[in-house]
This record gives C-alpha cells, structure tokens and sequence, in this order.
C-alpha cells in the first residue's frame, strides 16, 4: 500500500509471495489495483476448491482480503450472514470474513473463534485494515516507510522485498539477550520492521494516518462466586471448556493428528478427541540421542498413551548428525531469531508428520495458563514479584549484559523495565496473575507458539493450539491462583488429566523437549557456531565483545543461562540468523 498516489509495487509482492511457497504450496495469487496490492500462498485446508482461493474480491461489496489462519466458527457466522442475506460463493471460513468485515466492521474480530491475521482493503474508502488474533499464534510483520505499507505473515518475506532499515534495533537486542529471545511487539530485532501486537485491529488511512483498538484483553479480576467455586468445579468447567476448545480444532476438510509429547498436555489433547469419539486419531512422537546424562526422548510415555487411546502412533528417533544437517533449515525458518534448543526438534517433527497429516493439535499454552513454571511459586511469596520474575525467567541481568554486548549496544535496562510495567497494569492484583498474564500474553506469543507455527509451516504443517482457545484462557484466569499453583502447579489441569489419562502421565517429572546436542556444544556444532561467531560479518557487525566470546568458546558448559539454555549458543544463533537472511 501506497501513501503518495504511487502505484503498488507488484514486483515487492511477487518476491514476498516467493519467501513464503513453504507457507502456502497449493496456491498463489497477486491482486494488484493503483496504490494497494495484495499476496498469497495457499494451504489448502478448509474448502479446497479454486472458489476459496486467495486474495479473494468481492467486487458487490468491495472488499478484497488475504487471510492466514483458521476461523473455527465459520459455520456459524455464514449462518448469521446469511440471515441478514449475504450469498456465498464459497464453503470456506475467508468469504466469511470478507462479507462479515462487510456486516460487521470493527465488532468483526470479536466475533471470530480461531486463530487469524487479516489484511482488508476497501475499494470505496481505501482503506487497509490490518487484525492479528487475540494471542497472536498467527504472526503479521509490518515495514513501514518512503510513503508506503508492507506487511507479511514472515519478517524474511519483507526483507526479500528491499527497502528495510535492517540495522539491530538495540531495544530489541536488549529484549532478545534478556528476555530468552523474546522481543515483545510491537518491536523486532531489526529497526526497520515492526509486528502487530495480538488482539489488534489497525487501520490504515488513504494518506497515511493510522488508528487502532485492542478488541479483547484478558481479565484475573474474580466475583464472589469464582472465589467461592470449589476446586472440583473448576475441574468441571475446565473439562467442559478443553473438550469445547478440542473439538473446534477438528474442522478441517484434510486429516487432523496430533503431536504427541507424552506430557499431561498433549495427553489430555488424545483422551478428549477420544471422549469426542476420533477414532485412530494419529499421534506424533520425536527423541534424540542423550548427552550429558540427559535422556533425548520420552517415548514411555507417549506409548502408554498411544496404547491406552488406540493411537496410530508414530516415533521418530532423531541422530546428531541429522540435527545438525537441519539446523540451517530451521534457521531459515525463523521468522525471528529463537533461541529455544527445540526449535530443530519441531521442524524435524513437522518434517514427518506432514507426510501424514496436513493439520495437528499441540499441547502448547498449557504451563503459561495453567501456571505450569517453576517460577510461579516464588513470585506468589515474593514481596517484589517482577525482580523474581526476572531472576528466573532472564538469561542475564542488567550488569551482565553491559558486560557482554559492546558500547554500541548498552542501553538501558528496557527488559526490566516492560516486565515492571507490565506487572502494574491493572486487572491482575495478585502476583501469580500478573506473571501469567505476562507469560500468556507476550512470552507464550514471542516464544512457544511463534517457534511452533515457524517450525510447522516450514513444512507446509498447521499447528492448532486448543489451550490457547480464548475462551479457555478467560476462564482460566478467573481460577484462583491457589487452584492453579496446587499439586506442584496445574492443579486443576493434573487433576483432571487423572480423570482421563493413566496416572504414570500426571504423576512424574516435569519433561521438556530435550535436545541435548545444542546445549552441550561439542565437535561439529561447536565448530559451527565458532565459524559463524568468527566471520567477517559478525567481527563488523560487532554485537558482542570478543572477550565475553573468548570466554564461552573456553568452556561452552560453563555458560548456562537459568533456563538451561547455553549462551553461547544464544550469540551464535543470532549471527547466524542475521547471515542466513542476508542482513
């Protein structure tokens, strides 16, 4: 889009739509009209006839959309449309937002079940308006600059498409060093691309002016009746709730599984499809070799619950050296750079699910809502719960990281100071609630269900995350803390998965998706990340001092962040990030 009368660049569309073919390789398609042009590449899911093709026109209403994501209730609001006379041409949930823009305006995205990002332009007004669902598991990217808009699903597509400032934005560094790679929105690592915060509705004017509104928040404000409501009544409207979050993720016209981690998670996921009545529902399983007294794989537990459920169960042992041939795949994939070790371990998954299935529930959003963390019980007791926070949850503090990045870059404490900030916002009072809210609404975003849409779509795989389902998250920050902290955290989730699952699941160790290989840098890894931390690029590009990287290369293990995470690691995958998308 257009500020200064110039027509749209079909060229910039035509290189972003060419990132993007993993994304959407059913289809692709350019409307192009004056000062706004429009791009898509197609995953065929809901409606997989031509008719629902993308961007898609409605000339009687003038309305063009390009839309990525999922709306679950679409059969619901096509009903509504058509009682108000609306006609279709199509059985997909795209025309239904078109003509519900259409009906509805801004009150639309509150009307949407699902996950979404939408671009609409209005033929008549010439207006473009810009929606990201309320959690933000669909991302949407935004450059702005010299009189125009662009926006993509994926950062590298914008950069394919020139004219972005792709200099370090130093608050983003901060964020990344800090905040265990993640970068709250509106910010990115680069300074010249921006992404729309999650529950966001922007509108962008013929010459350039701009208004937006959050359409939904999520409140930790209880009644009388939610502090008298037992725990077993909880569990109930829990169960109902999942069960209703669950079901909603089977529509699609294509094969639905699940990813399988052997966790309480994405155990509960199996047993209510199975409740649901899913018969040979297919389940997916990944494990690496162990290192460093580290297991590399759960399978025990993923068999009981593929046994117990009838499951079409599928293991996938990963060797090193198949990891390490990923690694720049993954890389590439990341539409900002993450520094989470599972991230090769989800792009190896979605690599073989998708020979199987086009769509899979995830057990992702779980700990973030339920309060599943190690560090929700110490801020309960804290008498300063952000400093808490950030002494768990940060990979360094704040003279640490003076002390690692060169002068260019040490700035101030601006991690420290968004978490503060963020915990003073009213409509959390109690400290659980307020890390929660922190961790549902920006961390889970820019961290968990970034790297899994990443990692997914990078095999042309949809990811659907029934924890994060709105309505779920709305009732389960109105369960007490106390509800939610019980039983070593998730109470009320472990205590209905001991309803419905084997209880070996709910009673062991807390598990994560292990990838050893990256935490413990040695042999051909590490002399990957050397070679990246020691290229011409990074000595000018100059992030860190050479003294700081002098030390991790001495003892890589040394160096382990309070999440596990290796620090060396962190740096060299930055670079490496920064060179793999030529920046």
């Amino acid at each position: 889009m257009t500020f200064l009368g110039q027509p749209a660049s079909v060229d910039a569309v035509m290189a972003m739509n060419g990132c993007m073919i993993k994304r959407g390789p059913d289809g692709d398609g350019i409307v192009a009209r004056g000062r706004v042009a429009f791009g898509h590449r197609r995953l065929k899911i809901i409606d997989l006839s031509e008719k629902a093709e993308q961007p898609m026109v409605d000339p009687a209403l003038g309305v063009t959309i390009v839309f990525n994501g999922c709306i679950y209730n679409h059969k619901e609001l096509r009903a509504e449309l058509e009682a108000k006379g609306y006609v279709f041409f199509s059985e997909g949930d795209t025309e239904v937002i078109s003509k519900g823009w259409h009906a509805w305006g801004t009150e639309l995205p509150k009307k949407l079940f699902g996950m979404f990002a939408i671009a609409i332009h209005e033929r008549d007004s010439g207006r473009v308006i810009l929606i990201r669902d309320r959690l933000g598991i669909k991302p949407l990217y935004i450059s702005e600059g010299a009189g125009r808009l662009r926006f993509s699903s994926s950062l590298p597509s914008l950069l394919k498409a020139g004219g972005v400032d792709a200099s370090i934005d130093p608050v983003g560094l901060n964020a990344y060093m800090t905040f265990h790679s993640v970068v709250p929105a509106p910010r990115t690592i680069l300074a010249g691309v921006r992404k729309l915060p999650p529950a966001t509705l922007r509108i962008y004017e013929p010459d350039g002016r701009t208004k937006e509104e959050v359409y939904w928040t999520v409140s930790y404000e209880r009644s009388s009746a939610d502090v008298a409501r037992s725990f077993e009544e909880w569990r109930g409207q829990v169960h109902d709730s999942l069960r209703t979050a669950v079901a909603r993720r089977m529509i699609a016209d294509v094969p639905v599984g699940v990813l399988l981690s052997g966790g309480v998670d994405s155990s509960v996921v199996v047993a209510l499809l199975a409740e649901l009545g899913h018969n040979d529902i297919e389940t997916f399983s990944i494990g690496f070799e162990a290192r460093g007294g580290e297991e590399g794989d759960e399978f025990r537990y993923s068999d009981i619950i593929a046994e117990r459920f009838g499951t079409t169960h599928h293991k996938i042992r990963i060797e090193e050296s198949r990891m390490l041939d990923a690694l720049p795949g993954a890389i590439d994939a990341m539409s900002e750079p993450m520094v989470s070790h599972d991230c090769v371990a989800f792009y190896l998954l979605s690599e073989e699910v998708r020979k199987h299935v086009t769509v899979v529930q995830s057990g992702q959003g779980a700990d973030e809502i339920f309060a599943g963390y190690h560090w929700y019980p110490p801020v309960a007791a804290s008498n300063d719960p952000a400093a808490d926070y950030a002494k768990a949850f940060f990979d360094r503090d704040h003279a640490r990281y003076l002390a690692h990045v060169t002068d260019e870059y040490a700035g101030a404490d601006n991690a420290r100071a968004f978490v503060e900030e963020h915990f003073a916002m009213a409509g959390a009072d109690d400290a659980v609630d307020k890390a929660l809210r922190l961790d549902s609404t920006v961390m889970l975003v820019d961290d968990p269900v970034k790297r899994v849409d990443n990692m997914t779509m990078a095999h042309s795989l949809e990811a659907r995350v029934p924890f994060l389902d709105h309505e779920l998250v709305e009732l389960a920050a109105r369960i007490p803390g106390k509800h939610k902290l019980a039983d070593g955290g998730k109470g009320v989730l472990k205590d209905l998965a001991r309803q419905i699952v084997p209880k070996e699941i709910v009673d062991r160790p807390k598990g994560y998706f292990p990838v050893p290989g990256l935490k413990y840098l040695e042999g051909k890894t590490l002399e990957m990340v050397r070679d990246a931390l020691g290229s011409q690029a990074a000595r000018e590009r100059g992030l860190f001092r050479p003294e700081y990287l002098e030390t991790l290369f001495e003892n890589p293990q040394a160096h382990i962040t309070p999440l596990r995470g290796s620090e060396l690691w962190q740096c060299a995958l930055l670079e490496v990030w920064l060179q793999t998308h030529g920046v």
